[in-house]
């Protein structure tokens, strides 16, 4: 189980807590996050997030297949440690996961979905400090899963993150090309979630299944119970 950004692996524990015992699970806290090095001249990008975890997965002494279950930024880590390590990987939960289109050159002053996040996101680049702010006042008043935190000590790794992964991504593209089965949650209240691309990915897609749940970006209430339910079902298949 792969968490999503500003979190760690505790974001996992509702879920955890619904499955049945005999499910081994293994959460991580990705780089840069959690109790994980933090390094400022890491490049925080998909490829070297799936090396680590794939790292760390080998250093337990853990081999054969996984399922692996993403959430936001974990599913774009999921997706590229199906790509790169296939034999390894039995399926995908993707929870939020949030894709965005390349830009369009040829429409420089389109205004699309896409564009309008991935501006907000680059706002919060441009801004740190409020950021930070916004983030405690998210905390404060349960607005964010609890597991989520921006401080000095993380925002750095934040922020890089947010540029290599969120804003500057080739996940739509390169999970159209995976042939495993993929299933993909999404909250319908979830407004950085653009539900077209998902629709046009399961129409497109056999082995993608969608589901959606009365929820929004993060795993907590009905969400937690509809991946625990997935999870159990996928693993008992």
């Amino acid at each position: 189980m792969i968490h999503g950004i500003g979190n760690s692996e505790e974001s996992w524990n509702e879920v955890i807590k619904r499955l049945p015992d005999t499910i081994r699970v293994v959460t991580v806290d990705l780089l840069g996050f959690g109790k994980s090095p933090k390094p400022r001249w890491a490049m925080y990008n998909a490829s070297t997030q799936a090396r680590a975890v794939r790292k760390t997965l080998l250093q337990l002494g853990l081999f054969g297949k996984f399922h692996i279950v993403g959430h936001s930024l974990g599913s774009l880590v999921a997706i590229e440690m199906a790509r790169r390590y296939p034999l390894v990987v039995s399926s995908l939960v993707l929870c939020s996961p949030p894709f965005y289109q390349l830009e369009d050159d040829s429409e420089p002053f389109a205004v699309t979905p896409d564009r309008v996040l991935k501006r907000i996101f680059k706002h919060a680049t441009e801004h740190r400090d409020e950021f930070v702010e916004l983030s405690s006042i998210a905390r404060r008043y349960k607005l964010a899963n609890p597991a989520f935190y921006v401080d000095d000590s993380n925002v750095d790794s934040y922020m890089a993150t947010l540029e290599t992964m969120i804003i500057n991504q080739t996940a739509l593209r390169d999970v159209s090309r995976l042939r495993l089965p993929i299933h993909i949650l999404r909250g319908v209240f979830d407004i950085l979630v653009i539900p077209t691309h998902l629709g046009k990915l399961k129409k497109a897609r056999k082995n993608i299944s969608l589901h959606t749940v009365a929820a929004g970006h993060e795993i907590v209430g009905l969400y937690t119970h509809a991946v625990s339910d997935k999870v159990a079902a996928i693993v008992k298949k």
